[in-house]
């Protein structure tokens, strides 16, 4: 065999064995964290919450960091199908080949829709108009027919992660603005409280604290935040400077409390939900918005449901009896008023 053809053969061979080692890894990892999350969710202890790690694959990632991600995975299908149709294994792993070709749609529809929330949130920081002429560009015209479902992906993104409704300003003149929601507060979904972009980080890490039970080491979050492309000391696209907006920013807004954990020496510190976000925000509204995100239902983690139905059932106490209060304040109020013109001196 020609020298040329061997290399070949041999770099063949050592990426089908990365690729094997790689795949084992992956699926060790994933059957590792669905072991926890099915621990944690038959468990009816609520001592110790779950690991970093089911935390982190619990959470969304930033747009930015679900596209990288995506495009590596896309890339890999791609040379993965080519090599398979080089070899002409046509008849072999028939079932292994459909489902990877739907797999390999999803996380092309799911790299576009990531390219797409950044380039949207781009324009909408430098206030430039958003059309659909330059999304098709973005996201290639071949994906023409795919691209509303890809808008409709991103659009859904927006709204979930940062509280941005995407809308188009006139009828079918394929020219959008997104609109920040000004929804009342009221329901515990903390949209006008907080606005683009602090949202996009407050939710998650309000999460992290809840599926941690009420505290979360600082290390854990900056894992989980290195998880997602966000690292202290770094300047982020969309968060700026995370350390000041995590430690400062939204611990004087008292949506987080930044505290040293006691007796720790050397000193070490943890997040806990500040006064604010304990006063504006449902524990339910947490749990329904990880599961809109990841697809799961607040029934999977059992303990956390029961918290929060709790939490709900507080809240509408506390709400009855401030109207009660109030109503009987009126009520007397009145009934003073009519006993003054009814004897007067």
């Amino acid at each position: 065999m020609p020298r040329g053809k061997k290399s070949k053969v041999r770099a063949r061979e050592k990426r089908r064995h990365n690729r094997a080692e790689t795949q084992g890894l992956k699926d060790a990892q994933a059957a590792t964290a669905e072991e926890e999350v099915a621990t944690l969710s038959s468990s009816s202890d609520c001592v110790d919450g779950p690991s970093t790690s089911v935390v982190a694959s619990t959470l969304p990632a930033p747009p930015s960091v679900q596209a990288t991600t995506s495009a590596t995975v896309g890339a890999s299908c791609k040379r993965s199908d080519a090599r398979g149709r080089s070899h002409g294994k046509k008849n072999k792993n028939s079932s292994q080949a459909s489902t990877s070709t739907k797999s390999s749609g999803d996380v092309l529809l799911a790299k576009k829709s990531g390219v797409l929330v950044q380039f949207l949130l781009h324009k909408y920081k430098m206030n430039e108009p958003m059309r659909k002429a330059d999304m098709l560009k973005i996201v290639h015209k071949r994906y023409r027919e795919q691209f509303p479902e890809m808008l409709k992906s991103a659009s859904v993104s927006l709204d979930l992660a940062f509280g941005l409704e995407l809308k188009e300003i006139k009828p079918n003149s394929h020219s959008y603005a997104l609109v920040c929601k000004s929804d009342d507060t009221s329901d515990g979904s903390l949209r006008s409280a907080v606005q683009f972009p602090t949202r996009g980080i407050l939710m998650p890490l309000l999460g992290v604290i809840f599926l941690r039970h009420k505290s979360a080491p600082e290390e854990d979050i900056w894992k989980i935040l290195n998880m997602w492309g966000i690292y202290d000391g770094k300047r982020h696209f969309i968060f700026g400077e995370p350390r000041k907006l995590i430690t400062q920013d939204l611990v004087k807004e008292k949506y987080l409390e930044y505290r040293q954990v006691p007796n720790s020496d050397p000193p070490r510190f943890e997040f806990l939900w500040g006064s604010r976000a304990h006063a504006e925000i449902s524990k339910m509204k947490v749990l329904e918005f990880l599961s809109k995100i990841n697809g799961f239902s607040p029934r999977d983690f059992p303990c956390h449901y029961e918290q929060a139905l709790r939490d709900d059932e507080e809240r509408a106490q506390a709400t009855a009896a401030t109207m009660a209060g109030t109503t009987s304040k009126s009520s007397g109020d009145s009934r003073a008023t009519t006993s003054h013109y009814s004897h007067p001196e």
